[in-house]
């Protein structure tokens, strides 16, 4: 097993495994054990009681943060006419249609998030391979497909996120950079858990919220109360 670093066992140090702290304390603690010297993401996991096994308890979806994300997004939209100068106009950073498909099966991905009009679905379908595995197909549920370009880009530049439970039942998800502190990450985490919260599957029994910990990214997790976080979105 490897070793911890001295710096990992310093931060981890500050924080008491068995105790499950309120949100406000968690989000001191992740601050104050953050040591890498680049601005460190700050990420939440969320362990919800459901069965993704079970399609009508996929807990799938989008929030758009307060704060952002503090990340550069790159967009890339597949429109053509119009809908082609709406995307430019709203800020994509990549345009196109046939001629951007052909370089994407030749290996070009420089880019983190796609959006598509509904009549160009016949030439990004044939990508699936390519962006499926990656988290970059265009999907209706998410609003990735749609006619309302400008919008889609305009959401994406601003900090949306995109969200999905995992075949163990847990959401990872980002709420901002060490940099903005705590107030504007204590706003994301809200929108986010807002979000998830409404979005609990009637057909999931028992507690919806089991887990929670916060984290940056070269820091330990610390676990939250999820009691305490419901009391947060009340």
């Amino acid at each position: 097993m490897a070793k911890a670093g001295k710096k990992y066992s310093e931060a981890r140090s500050k924080i008491d495994p068995q105790i499950k702290y309120t949100v406000e304390e968690a989000l001191n603690l992740v601050l104050e054990s953050s040591y890498a010297k680049f601005d460190e993401s700050v990420d939440v996991a969320l362990r919800l009681g459901v069965d993704p096994r079970h399609a009508d308890q996929m807990v799938r979806g989008s929030v758009v943060l307060p704060h952002g994300t503090g990340r550069t997004v790159r967009v890339l939209v597949f429109a053509k006419g119009e809908k082609d100068r709406e995307a430019q106009e709203a800020g994509a950073d990549y345009v196109g249609a046939e001629e951007i498909a052909e370089k994407i099966a030749g290996g070009w991905l420089d880019f983190d998030k796609v959006i598509a009009t509904p009549d160009m679905m016949g030439v990004v379908g044939k990508l699936g391979k390519i962006l499926g595995p990656r988290g970059m197909m265009p999907n209706p549920k998410l609003g990735t497909v749609t006619f309302e370009v400008a919008k889609a880009v305009s959401d994406m530049k601003a900090g949306r996120v995109d969200f999905r439970v995992d075949k163990v039942g847990i959401i990872h998800c980002s709420v901002g950079k060490v940099s903005f502190g705590k107030d504007k990450i204590l706003d994301n985490l809200k929108a986010l858990l807002e979000i998830i919260m409404k979005m609990k599957p009637s057909s999931s029994k028992g507690t919806y919220l089991k887990g929670v910990a916060l984290s940056s990214t070269m820091g330990p997790g610390v676990k939250i109360d999820p009691f305490e976080v419901t009391n947060i979105l009340k």
